[in-house]
């Protein structure tokens, strides 16, 4: 964890958190201990900051993880804006808000940096398609940074940077006077590429940059087609970043290639997709590299930043990495040279039978470290947990027996097998889309050498389906299936807070729908290279207009634009009452010891009131946000879909306190001492999971 202190005599007394997830190692560790597993019970509120700017039907989050520097925290609200507060009683000192971000789309942000300028300090932070510098004690734009105090993503991308969505959900890190950054780009045909770069802090110039799709005679060109470079997107590290700052080494996770889901127009393995990449901080050149998935299908993107951990071994310590995946698994890695620290095996996975698809013929599974989630939902994994429940609630159980036939019928209509390529029969993705391992990433104890997450196990399924040219509404269908369904779902799902596609030719008009499609909307992302013919379709299809007629120059271009691929249909595998399909656990939290290679303990995470007061075992919930472990015993998770904050034994996993939360903490907590109190803070924004919007920042102390 980062130290910091205000003078030399009271340096015990001010422990800070500078740097997101604590420190540039990522391991959401702090050395406190005044708050322990003796007095975790006398936690209480310490203060409550409503940061305003709530979004409209529990559309907006707080996914924000904050910094404390001296007695100053940073944070944002729901509409982004940046805000400093007094970190001892959440009394705000300045609110900065660019206003103009020329973006409708503005994503979620899960954190600040703070840079020691030896003046004031700056911040950096995003909001839209920039990056802006703030001086730290005034909230005032900091012109010299970049072009006028801010520097627009989309350049410098090889591209026409008008045409370019990018922005970024998570901060990057800075190495000696370098801001090493990733970004957001969007998932569809036509997205942006997804290369590293590098900022002079002195000046926001472009440092160095790396090509996550190579060029010509760099490595890895030959995992594509010859002219991938000039077209293909993704690639990119949205997720964030960990630094050996010693070695100079910056560890990079990166997401799938687009289009997610279909992969004819970029044969190969596609490197660095997927990827956890070691480049020099300093120039910007690959050191070593590890693929994930080969040639992704399943939008297994790298979820979360590495953790730098140390693995004792044959009476060794060796610097190592470690990254958790979305299907569940920990790799760990030597931090030098990338050798494997436990063995991975490259096993044969399922062809894929869609027209013009080459999918990988295998995939790296690690053999030491058990996965700490379920892997393949099979037969006798389908939900029937209400059949040893009494006759108190009768109705609801033969709802539920219902719900169980017509489940395995899906199922059975399903592939359910890991790898399976999407298909046209349909499939099962399973520990999820949104799991095991996601954004909130894992904690990591150097004391004990035990790793710790939170994991999700939802099954999802999708189908493939043939894009068609027939009429324009048809047409649009397909385009709406390969932009849009990846979150519009066709089952409405009302527990996700997206906003419903229903009866739309009521709601909008044709321009402010072009609008919204081109630049994006909240936390959707924009598609500014989709072109007029796909957005006269799309509308056609949304707005349920029959008068819109294509030209045969028209149908050509849609011809050539559209994947010959999209998805019918896309959704949680849920029952009739609304819970998964599969049995609980939904949601886990696991402690795995890194120098044994073992899992030591997991447990259910969250809870569904209704069904504990049947009588049901704790469930766990699907869950959003990381935890933080400290050197009292304790671990704090708030991500929950009951909108609860606790803590727990670190060494046991037994639940030693929790606390209602005014909105769901869909955020990783951080924790620091002022003036020898320790304080714990969580935001407090929901907005997930058909949960309420919130905009609260919530600290905890012992009680005086």
């Amino acid at each position: 964890m980062t130290g910091s202190c205000k003078t030399e005599k009271d340096q015990s007394d001010y422990v800070v958190w500078e740097n997101y997830l604590g420190d540039k190692g990522r391991t959401h560790y702090s050395e406190l201990n005044q708050i322990n597993i003796n007095n975790i019970s006398d936690l209480e509120v310490a203060w409550i900051y409503s940061s305003g700017n709530i979004g409209k039907n529990n559309t907006s989050q707080i996914q924000c993880s904050p910094i404390v520097v001296d007695d100053i925290l940073y944070g944002t609200d729901p509409s982004l804006s940046l805000f400093a507060l007094d970190a001892k009683t959440g009394k705000e000192i300045w609110k900065f808000d660019p206003k103009n971000s020329n973006s409708n789309g503005l994503g979620v942000n899960r954190g600040v940096i703070f840079w020691d300028d030896n003046e004031d300090g700056m911040i950096i932070y995003s909001k839209g398609i920039y990056l802006y510098g703030i001086d730290a004690k005034t909230g005032k734009i900091e012109k010299k940074f970049g072009e006028n105090g801010r520097i627009d993503l989309r350049k410098n991308l090889g591209r026409d940077y008008k045409d370019q969505f990018v922005l970024s959900n998570t901060p990057g890190v800075i190495y000696k006077n370098l801001l090493i950054q990733g970004t957001r780009v969007n998932e569809g045909p036509g997205a942006s590429p997804g290369h590293i770069r590098a900022y002079d802090l002195h000046t926001g110039k472009l440092s160095w940059i790396f090509h996550t799709i190579p060029m010509p005679e760099e490595y890895g060109y030959e995992t594509w087609p010859r002219d991938a470079w000039k077209y293909a997107g993704g690639a990119n590290s949205w997720a964030g970043m960990a630094l050996d700052e010693n070695m100079g080494i910056v560890y990079i996770p990166t997401g799938s290639a687009s289009y997610d889901f279909y992969g004819g127009d970029r044969k190969g393995e596609n490197l660095f997709a997927n990827s956890l990449i070691a480049i020099n901080a300093k120039n910007g050149k690959r050191i070593w590299h590890f693929q994930f998935v080969h040639h992704d299908l399943w939008d297994r993107d790298l979820p979360s930043p590495p953790n730098l951990v140390t693995i004792k071994k044959d009476n060794n310590s060796i610097k190592g990495v470690a990254q958790v995946t979305k299907s569940g698994h920990v790799f760990v890695f030597n931090r030098k040279n990338g050798e494997p620290i436990f063995p991975i095996e490259e096993k044969i996975v399922p062809k894929s039978n869609l027209k013009g698809e080459e999918s990988w013929p295998t995939q790296p599974y690690p053999t030491k470290i058990p996965p700490f989630a379920r892997q393949e939902f099979k037969e006798n994994m389908i939900n029937d947990m209400f059949g040893d429940v009494k006759a108190n609630i009768e109705d609801f159980v033969k709802e539920t027996y219902h719900s169980q036939k017509t489940l395995k019928e899906q199922w059975h209509s399903l592939n359910s097998r890991q790898y399976t390529p999407p298909s046209e029969k349909g499939n099962i993705m399973f520990p999820g889309f949104d799991g095991g391992a996601e954004w909130g990433g894992a904690a990591y104890d150097p004391k004990s050498g035990w790793l710790y997450v939170n994991s999700n196990e939802m099954p999802w399924m999708y189908r493939a389906k043939k894009n068609k040219l027939t009429k324009p509404k048809k047409i649009g269908e397909s385009v709406f299936q390969q932009y849009c369904l990846r979150c519009h779902n066709k089952s409405y799902e009302k527990n996700n807070n997206i906003p419903q596609l229903i009866n739309l030719k009521n709601k909008i008009n044709f321009y402010d729908l072009e609008t919204i499609i081109k630049k994006g909307k909240g936390s959707m992302s924009g598609f500014p290279k989709i072109s007029n013919t796909e957005i006269r379709t799309l509308a056609a299809y949304l707005l349920d207009e029959d008068s819109i007629n294509l030209s045969s120059k028209e149908l050509k271009e849609i011809d050539f634009k559209l994947s010959p691929y999209g998805l019918d249909s896309f959704g949680r595998f849920l029952d009739e009452n609304g819970y998964p399909a599969v049995k609980p656990p939904w949601g886990t939290l696991n402690a795995i010891d890194l120098n044994k290679g073992e899992i030591i303990w997991q447990i259910p995470l969250g809870e569904y009131k209704e069904l504990t007061e049947m009588g049901i075992p704790i469930t766990g919930t699907e869950n959003y946000g990381g935890p933080i472990v400290t050197k009292g015993g304790l671990l704090f998770i708030g991500a929950t879909k009951d909108e609860k904050f606790r803590a727990f034994n670190k060494f046991t996993g037994e639940k030693v306190w929790e606390k209602n939360l005014p909105a769901g903490g869909y955020a990783t907590p951080i924790t620091y001492q002022i003036d020898g109190k320790q304080f714990v803070v969580i935001a407090s924004g929901g907005g997930k999971m058909g949960t309420p919007s919130g905009d609260y920042y919530v600290a905890f102390s012992l009680k005086k």
